[in-house]
C-alpha cells in the first residue's frame, strides 16, 4: 500500500508551489517528491508512470479527497493498472497517518528549514533529503533499520534468505 498527500509552500519572493508526496507504506520509504508550481491530475499520473518503470505499483493507494486524485484522469488510470484506491474521509487525516507524519518530518526538515530561491533549489535539496532518508535514517518503526534497510531485509526473507 502506498500514500500520497500534497503539500504547499512558497518561494521566498512569495511564489506558490506544491509538492506530491508518495511512500511506501510498509517500510515508510520515499517513492516520489514531485516539485513544481502546479500539479494537476496529468502530471500525477505521470509521476505515478514513472514510480511503475522504477518500482512496480501498488496494490492499493490511500489518499484524500483532492480534486486531482478525484478527477476521472487519475481514477482511470489507477481502474486500469488494477489499484484500489482508499479514500479517506473528509476532514480526517489521522487516516493517512502514514503520509501526514511523513508531511510532518518533510515540513520541518526541509521545507521550514530553507529559504528557497527558486524549484531547482527545492528538488536539488528535496532529492539529497530524500537520499539520506531512504538510506540513513533508522526508524523506530522499522527495527531502527532504514527503509531501504527493511526492504532489502524483507525482501531476503520473503525469499527465505538468512538475515541474519
Amino acid at each position: 500500500m502506498w500514500a500520497l498527500d500534497f503539500m504547499y509552500d512558497t518561494l521566498y519572493y512569495g511564489r506558490s508551489f506544491r509538492t506530491l508526496n508518495v511512500i511506501d507504506e510498509s517500510n515508510r520509504e520515499v517513492l516520489a517528491i514531485e516539485v513544481d508550481l502546479s500539479l494537476p491530475a496529468a502530471r500525477v499520473v505521470r509521476v505515478m508512470e514513472q514510480l511503475e518503470e522504477m518500482v512496480g505499483l501498488p496494490k492499493a493507494i490511500r489518499l484524500d479527497n483532492g480534486s486531482e486524485l478525484r478527477s476521472a484522469v487519475f481514477t482511470s488510470w489507477c481502474e486500469e493498472k488494477g489499484i484500489e484506491l482508499k479514500f479517506i474521509q473528509p476532514g480526517k487525516p489521522q487516516q493517512n497517518a502514514f503520509i501526514e507524519r511523513f508531511n510532518r518530518t518533510y515540513r520541518h526538515e526541509v521545507l521550514n528549514a530553507h529559504i528557497f530561491e527558486s524549484l531547482e533549489q527545492v528538488r536539488d535539496i528535496t532529492e539529497e533529503w530524500i537520499q539520506s532518508y531512504n538510506q540513513d535514517r533508522p526508524h523506530a518503526a522499522l527495527g531502527k533499520l532504514s527503509p531501504i534497510h527493511y526492504r532489502q531485509q524483507a525482501e531476503k526473507s520473503a525469499l527465505g534468505v538468512s538475515t541474519f
